[in-house]
């Protein structure tokens, strides 16, 4: 009894096993299972176009706020396309697809190969498409009549004799069932090609090897083996940047939190990166001219890498990506924005080095040169708008001049796109580790009429440029803005220019004016002293807030006459600084009361600009460098493949429609013949109606009536 009770819970436990196997592999292979998988396929696909792809962490931080960045980061929505789970998906949606196709595929060429012969009269009357009729002609000739005419309409027939009557099976469009296969074949080619172009090996090897990123600084030469992956990687995709005259036989493959260094089996050495240019400046070409030496055969050949033109070598695809500064030499002025000096002091930097900034320049400060650009085009289109739109409100410059420097690579026959010369771009770093982003050009612009410099500011680069626009003088420099800067700052000198304000004021007064004199130098040295401001605000800013502490009835009135006073005074404060520095005086025209304008203007904005000094480039070497994405994929071919296989798969089901037919012939007792005919189609469409309604018609005219 213990034995049969063991044996029979045995079996029960294997029936059990087997019925969960079997469940499992009904749910892998449904449609419903491959479906949710394509919808979560799709919904990260969307989410990792919407949201750029391995960018450095710090503009994630900037961008969404530490808050959704440490939510984004637990679902690794930064890397997506590698992460594990999207990784499992693509696994599960191969597991799917191929059970499906192991289920379904043999029964699919089976029924392809079938003639589907094992029909009755009887059930072919059920049909819907069906036709019945009396011929005079005899069984077998009426059979060889009606194997011509459906195979004038392309049908494969087969004739099997049968309970005393002739039935004629015949099919068309059997390869439609190819479509099924071949569609889903390629989601398995494709998805496979995927997965061996996705970082799944380098994920293998940084489980097996230890293979880990290097997140320091120091020479590509030196990184430890841990941090590079060696010539039998499979798969990969880095960029290498080579300036001029240097080479490069390794690519970096970004991770989040470093890079890995990939080693090459070559050494490129970019010889000279060519760049052409539209008559508007804006580049229409660039290529790479490199020679490239074998490590395995010491074979030297030389290339011309251009965009959408890779060298293919050894495996690897070398892509023309963009370029890059390779470390220009620059030359600058420095000139204080702090303080009562105006001076200019001379600077050299190179592009992607640093220079200290001490305190008897401005400050203790770091500049990290980080981008020099020999060209920049520019639309200069203001459409009737203030590019510098500043916002008493705000207190400081909008951002309205990035709408009107902005890219030039949309269109380049636009007009308006004007090459406005070289600039340098770098970043101010306190002693704190806190930086600011500038970016100067080197010539004067026209904007609103009149030639300014741009000098642009931002707090992160997740946020645009904001440009502060110092007027040029005479001779297109910004030593006469830097003069009045440092003039409007000095008490000496408002003090003078109050007095001499007062007395040009009153010059051609009729009575003793001495105590209005007084009273009008009062009141310029205030004006004067509330816009030069101090360290919490100045400029206009002051102004607005002083002027709110007057009654509102008062406001406006009190507000015109201190603009009036104060414009005057900063002309004479102007000439009392050209004086000091032993200038002639500046002739009261217009041209010179639009610099003063715009350069009151500047004053007050430049409050806000956040730096110590104002660095102008006066010259440069400039040095090339071109970015090459280095790429090996051998899964690429595998997904053409597969692309290839789903375009057949996709017309062989949209456009080969399966129709069967039967013809059921049996003599009748005065040597005539009965003949039934059944049409079957997957779709039932327009054009099926009407070929069936023709090959009745062809197929009737053997006999004289229908039934």
């Amino acid at each position: 009894m213990t034995s049969e009770t063991e044996t029979n819970t045995g079996g029960w436990e294997l029936q059990t096993s087997r019925r969960w196997l079997a469940d499992a592999v009904e749910l892998l292979s449904s449609m419903r299972f491959a479906i949710s998988l394509l919808t979560l396929i799709s919904i990260a696909s969307i989410i990792g176009t919407v949201l750029k792809q391995n960018e450095p962490m710090t503009n994630y931080v900037n961008q969404f706020g530490p808050f959704w960045f440490e939510v984004f980061a637990k679902f690794n929505l930064y890397a997506l396309y590698s992460t594990w789970w999207f990784l499992l998906i693509m696994t599960f949606l191969v597991i799917s697809t191929s059970l499906c196709l192991i289920r379904n595929a043999p029964k699919m060429l089976k029924d392809m190969r079938s003639w589907r012969e094992n029909v009755r009269e009887q059930s072919l009357r059920n049909f819907h498409h069906k036709a019945e009729w009396h011929s005079k002609l005899a069984r077998t000739a009426l059979m060889k009549q009606t194997l011509v005419r459906i195979a004038a309409h392309g049908y494969k027939a087969k004739v099997v004799e049968k309970e005393n009557a002739t039935l004629i099976a015949a099919k068309q469009g059997a390869a439609n069932k190819w479509g099924y296969i071949f569609a889903h074949s390629s989601i398995i080619i494709i998805c496979v090609g995927g997965l061996l172009d996705s970082e799944l090996p380098i994920r293998i090897q940084k489980l097996i090897f230890d293979k880990t990123p290097f997140s320091g600084n120091g020479v590509i030469s030196q990184i430890p083996a841990q941090h590079r992956l060696g010539l039998g990687n499979p798969t990969f995709r880095g960029n290498t940047l080579i300036p001029e005259g240097s080479s490069s036989s390794t690519a970096i493959i970004p991770q989040q939190d470093g890079v890995l260094i990939q080693d090459l089996p070559f050494t490129i050495q970019l010889k000279k990166f060519v760049i052409d240019y539209y008559s508007t400046g804006m580049p229409k070409l660039f290529a790479s001219d490199v020679v490239v030496t074998d490590h395995e055969n010491g074979k030297v050949f030389a290339a011309t890498i251009k965009v959408n033109e890779p060298l293919i070598y050894r495996g690897v695809a070398v892509y023309q990506s963009s370029f890059e500064d390779g470390g220009s030499k620059l030359k600058l002025s420095g000139y204080p924005m702090r303080g009562l000096g105006h001076a200019a002091f001379s600077m050299q930097g190179e592009v992607g080095g640093t220079s200290a900034l001490g305190a008897d320049k401005g400050g203790d400060h770091t500049i990290e040169w980080s981008g020099f650009r020999a060209f920049n085009i520019e639309n200069m289109a203001q459409n009737g708008q203030d590019v510098r739109a500043v916002n008493p409100k705000q207190g400081f410059m909008a951002s309205g001049l990035d709408k009107h420097l902005g890219s030039a690579a949309k269109n380049a026959n636009n007009k308006d796109l004007k090459n406005v010369g070289p600039s340098v771009q770098y970043k101010l770093r306190d002693k704190n580790g806190q930086a600011r982003e500038y970016s100067n050009y080197m010539q004067p612009v026209l904007v609103d009429g009149a030639y300014v410099f741009l000098a642009g500011v931002r707090e992160s680069p997740a946020e645009p440029f904001r440009f502060l626009r110092i007027p040029a003088d005479d001779n297109d420099t910004v030593e006469e803005w830097m003069r009045l800067r440092a003039a409007i700052l000095n008490p000496d000198l408002r003090a003078l220019a109050a007095q001499r304000y007062a007395k040009r004021a009153l010059s051609d007064a009729r009575t003793d004016a001495a105590g209005l004199r007084a009273q009008l130098q009062a009141s310029s040295l205030k004006g004067l002293t509330i816009f030069g401001g101090d360290a919490q605000e100045a400029g206009y800013i002051a102004v607005s807030k002083f002027l709110e502490k007057i009654p509102p009835q008062d406001q406006e009135k009190a507000a015109d006459i201190f603009m009036k006073i104060l414009n005057g005074s900063l002309w004479d404060l102007w000439q009392v600084a050209r004086e000091k520095d032993g200038l002639k005086a500046i002739e009261p025209d217009e041209k010179h009361g639009r610099f003063l304008q715009l350069a009151t203007n500047a004053f007050s904005d430049a409050f806000f600009y956040g730096a110590p000094v104002y660095l102008q480039l006066q010259g440069f070497d400039e040095v090339k460098a071109s970015v090459l994405q280095v790429t090996r994929s051998p899964g690429k071919n595998i997904v053409y493949f597969g692309c290839l296989l789903l375009v057949l798969g996709v017309f062989s089901m949209f456009y080969i429609r399966e129709r069967r037919l039967w013809v059921w012939i049996r003599s009748e007792a005065d040597g005539s013949s009965h003949a039934l005919m059944a049409v079957s189609s997957q779709r039932k469409t327009m054009d099926f109606e009407k070929e069936f309604e023709v090959l009745k018609q062809q197929l009737l005219q053997s006999g004289p009536a229908q039934k």
